[in-house]
């Protein structure tokens, strides 16, 4: 199978009053939002406030209790195949083989999406080498560190260029290095301004420096979005840190001032 390309007039990724339940609890409250082309969109918020459970029903991971999601126009949760042949994902907890090594991971995956045996072989090994992995290649992926592995997967979502990227906290784990060359990475994926890229993130550095636009998620539901310069306008300090805008329009800065009060020093 070819890689997979683009389809034309269709934003990468649009959500339309996604919702996601568990039980009683609303994990997702009628999200709308959309990626699009040549743009890397960084979706923010606590834990628990729907990111991993937005990412997961956009992969198809979590079945939505409602509205659509579409992957380049196509209707992911009734296309799923169609629509898992255009993107690559990185969950937020390591999903691997571990009796395999990452050659043989690497191997799995391009079967999986039928690519070409020698073109997967060719680009998955430039992916390991500019990661610095060729010690850890054969490797059962057992033995290796939580960043290592982490960079598997990386490797493993960019090993049939997709032309959207679902990464869910991928800079977890990673050295300096292997964090700057996945921005950079990230940053020349939408330089043909047709792909896109979705992450969550809670290293606000990476969001300031990468993002187009940013979602700001709380409690399921849309708290703000817009550029990280846009935001910071209109907060109450042209400039705060996006640290300090999300915190301040998640009303979460009272609540840390308020728990720190409650603690004694020592």
């Amino acid at each position: 199978m070819a890689e997979p390309r683009p389809a034309a007039g269709a934003p990468p990724l649009r959500l339309d009053r996604l919702t996601v339940r568990y039980g009683d609890r609303t994990a997702v409250d009628a999200l709308s939002l959309e990626v699009r082309p040549g743009e890397i969109y960084g979706l923010l918020g606590a834990n628990g406030a729907g990111k991993s459970s937005t990412i997961r029903s956009i992969v198809g991971l979590v079945r939505p209790t409602g509205g659509r999601v579409e992957v380049f126009g196509i209707d992911a949760p009734a296309d799923g195949l169609r629509a898992k042949a255009q993107f690559g994902y990185v969950p937020e907890t390591s999903m691997l083989y571990e009796s395999l090594t990452p050659r043989e991971f690497l191997e799995f995956v391009a079967g999986v999406r039928r690519l070409d045996p020698t073109n997967a072989a060719a680009r998955g090994a430039r992916l390991l080498r500019a990661y610095e992995m060729a010690d850890d290649i054969d490797r059962p992926i057992a033995a290796l560190s939580n960043g290592t592995r982490q960079k598997v997967l990386l490797v493993a979502a960019l090993l049939h260029a997709p032309p959207l990227l679902v990464l869910d906290e991928p800079f977890n784990h990673l050295d300096p290095r292997a964090v700057r060359l996945t921005r950079d990475l990230l940053g020349r994926t939408v330089a043909d301004g047709r792909r896109g890229v979705l992450f969550s993130t809670h290293a606000m550095d990476a969001a300031e420096r990468l993002c187009h636009r940013v979602g700001l998620l709380d409690r399921g539901r849309l708290r703000a979005e817009g550029s990280v310069a846009a935001l910071r306008a209109g907060g109450a300090r042209a400039d705060a840190t996006l640290e300090e805008v999300v915190l301040d329009l998640t009303q979460a800065e009272a609540g840390v001032r308020a728990a720190l009060d409650t603690l004694e020093p020592g």
